[in-house]
């Protein structure tokens, strides 16, 4: 008999619920024990944040949003914040003290699932050598080595569904809307969203925007009788100066970047270079919550079961990945050594440029970069 620990970490994702799902099912079926890690990697330190999962405790969850074991992305254990005594913040470093406790609870494998910085902390136990099967989740779909990430279709569908309620306000006022969609550095979301969703701009990471070209293009919408706009801006957007926006909040005395505020920006320099009426709107973590989509469901399920498949088959510091409709072990120290971005000469980038979508380079000066 093998035991299992799961954890997930990082913002969540919709079909968290459902890997957590297939990998208990999948386990049981093979005579396994499967526990779960409250709130990433609580239950190593905590044994009370240790839970045992059987399939009576996961009936139905692969249709519910969130994480039934709780999340974190505060909770990095080789660079953990702590309050001393004298009520100063110490970082230290607690993943030899968690890798004892894995051992110490005879555990065989550990699932771990998470975006970039899950997997990038999952990787540094493999090193330590912690056994490690890593399940690739991030709405963002900016992985390395893998097609798709589940979460991502159904952050894309949740946009996609605000852009469709937008058109009619905004025709209604014959304003613009403009909409900050999450996706850190890469425009995923912006881009598939922006394009199915009937924006007339989408600015994404990857092109720099110029705000007298997406002020060119509300202007044309005004000469053709179109007196409304929409545009989709990713939180990672930059302006063709090189500025990024940043809220700059942070945590027990550190520094941190957390992306925000340049749908607002863009929202005010449309208003004052147009004097249109222009009103900005952030999704945010809406992207996050809900049931997954079928696609996404399917997805986390076929990652569960296919992580178990690894177990079995001993592919320790591995994560799964979907490789032409595929499932296939790829090293995570791949998947998470760059980001995933979209690529300007992709069929995507050239299917909104046809159908007259503004990308806010300047002047087609951002092919350059291809």
């Amino acid at each position: 008999m093998k035991k299992i620990v799961i954890s997930t970490g990082g913002g969540d994702a919709p079909g968290l619920n459902a890997v957590i799902f297939a990998v208990v099912h999948s386990c049981y079926k093979r005579g396994w024990e499967v526990y779960g890690s409250r709130d990433g990697y609580a239950g190593f330190l905590d044994i009370d944040d240790m839970i045992r999962l059987t399939p009576k405790d996961v009936a139905e969850i692969y249709s519910t949003g969130g994480t039934i074991l709780g999340s974190t992305n505060k909770g990095n254990p080789f660079s953990r914040p702590v309050e001393n005594l004298a009520g100063e913040i110490q970082v230290i470093d607690v993943s030899d003290k968690i890798l004892k406790n894995f051992n110490r609870m005879g555990f065989d494998c550990h699932i771990a699932i998470g975006g970039d910085g899950s997997l990038d902390i999952a990787n540094r136990f493999a090193e330590k050598g912690m056994p490690v099967i890593g399940v690739p989740k991030t709405i963002d779909n900016d992985l390395e080595e893998t097609d798709r990430t589940f979460g991502f279709d159904t952050a894309v569908s949740t946009a996609t569904e605000a852009l469709d309620k937008l058109h009619s306000t905004a025709k209604s006022h014959n304003r613009v809307m403009v909409v900050e969609v999450m996706g850190r550095d890469s425009g995923w979301i912006a881009l598939y969203s922006g394009i199915s969703g009937g924006a007339d701009a989408i600015l994404i990471p990857e092109i720099p925007f110029d705000m007298e070209e997406v002020c060119e293009k509300i202007s044309d919408n005004e000469l053709h009788g179109k007196h409304y706009a929409i545009v989709v801006v990713a939180e990672g957007a930059k302006t063709k100066e090189g500025t990024a926006f940043n809220k700059g909040e942070g945590e027990l005395g550190r520094e941190e970047v957390v992306l925000g505020g340049v749908g607002e920006y863009v929202a005010s320099e449309i208003r004052k270079r147009t004097d249109k009426d222009t009103r900005s709107l952030v999704l945010g973590h809406l992207q996050r919550g809900g049931s997954p989509t079928t696609f996404d469901r399917l997805l986390a399920l076929r990652f569960g079961t296919a992580a178990v498949r690894m177990v079995e088959e001993k592919k320790f510091g591995h994560m799964v990945a979907l490789h032409n409709s595929k499932m296939v072990p790829v090293p995570i120290v791949d998947a998470i050594k760059n980001r995933k971005k979209v690529q300007t000469d992709c069929d995507k980038i050239s299917t909104a440029e046809d159908i007259g979508i503004c990308l806010g380079g300047t002047s087609g000066g951002w092919r350059l970069t291809r």
